[in-house]
């Protein structure tokens, strides 16, 4: 089943892969005609890998029949593709985070199931990132495939913001096309729509300059429809607040708190030892004034802001020491021996010893 025409490899020529295992993560939300192509496409890139690797298929509670050739082709193609399904829609972020947990490679790629990320792209990302010593390389959807108005003009809105607030600058953040090193993405839990701050969150576990990006190609949807719009913008706005809030005041939200309750508290302050001051040595009436009650607003705003930086403390504390909670529920899965579920390479050339699947 080819939709897509089939590329030359991206690999420099005499180019000899890392040792690796590679986990490919893929979300999947009411795709069920991509399904068939998206595997059969990520079998023809791979074709020649060299490492071992595996799929994990995320079923993000879809409602058609996602779920059903999900279990078709992993029992067609065997055990190295795996599926996961979620009880219920949980939204992408926890079917990428549900994806994570279940891939066992020490590299992992994540792309979306609507076949406009192209798995062609991932041998090369994944050369790039081990042999530069990076812990991500995204893609960057350079000749999106797309219309202007309802998805181009809302990502550049979202990427602009993205990468002035978090200072980590990339041309494209919503690309779902990523390489990670597994032991840096590991160290990171997604939650909410939180997909699209990835590199971000990295970049509070690892240094921006091992961070990278690279050009991807893009395709046009060929089936099922978009779940995205102009609305996502806005989305993006609230969770950059949040995002903000988070890697500036992450271990220190009294700090945050408690600067705006003292700003609060001084400005009430000055304006109540003024009018005191109009009372008491110029005899002038201050009980009408609005001037008064904004002062005590005031002072009242910030005792409020400084208790709220002190419970946000002690919440940081317990945040950070207790044990963090799954942000979906799967459906239980037959656990793999060790060493099963992987696809292994070829044996080279006049080698008589067949391959096998795992």
């Amino acid at each position: 089943m080819n939709v897509l025409p089939i590329p030359l490899s991206g690999l420099p020529e005499g180019a000899v892969m890392p040792e690796h295992k590679l986990s490919i993560v893929i979300p999947m939300y009411n795709e069920a005609d991509n399904v068939e192509p998206l595997v059969v496409r990520i079998h023809q890139a791979m074709e020649n890998y060299s490492q071992p690797w595996e799929v994990v298929l995320v079923d993000d509670g879809s409602t058609d029949a996602t779920p059903n050739e999900i279990r078709r082709l992993a029992a067609e193609y065997g055990p190295h593709v795996h599926g996961v399904e979620l009880v219920r829609n949980f939204k992408q972020t926890a079917a990428m985070q549900a994806g994570l947990d279940a891939a066992r490679g020490d590299v992992i790629a994540t792309l979306d199931g609507d076949l406009q990320n192209d798995p062609f792209d991932i041998p090369r990302m994944v050369f790039r990132l081990l042999t530069e010593d990076l812990d991500l390389v995204a893609g960057w959807r350079k000749n999106r495939q797309e219309g202007f108005w309802m998805r181009r003009l809302p990502s550049r809105i979202a990427n602009s913001l993205i990468a002035r607030v978090t200072g980590v600058k990339l041309k494209d953040y919503g690309c779902s096309l990523k390489v990670f090193r597994g032991s840096v993405i590991r160290s990171v839990r997604l939650y909410g729509e939180m997909h699209r701050f990835i590199p971000a969150w990295l970049a509070t576990v690892t240094t921006p300059r091992r961070i990278a990006q690279e050009v991807v190609t893009h395709h046009a949807r060929i089936y099922g429809q978009s779940k995205y719009g102009i609305s996502r913008t806005f989305r993006v706005v609230l969770d950059l607040v949040f995002m903000f809030f988070f890697m500036r005041y992450r271990t220190r939200p009294g700090h945050f708190f408690g600067g705006i309750g003292i700003v609060l508290g001084v400005l009430g302050s000055l304006i109540l030892t003024y009018l005191f001051s109009l009372k008491v040595f110029f005899g002038q009436d201050i009980g009408t004034r609005p001037m008064l009650f904004t002062g005590f607003f005031l002072v009242i705003a910030g005792l409020q802001m400084v208790t709220s930086g002190v419970l946000a403390e002690m919440l940081s504390r317990v945040y950070l020491e207790a044990n963090v909670s799954l942000a979906y529920v799967a459906r239980p899965q037959p656990a793999h021996g060790e060493g099963d579920g992987w696809h292994l390479p070829s044996p080279p050339p006049g080698n008589k010893t067949r391959s096998r699947r795992k």
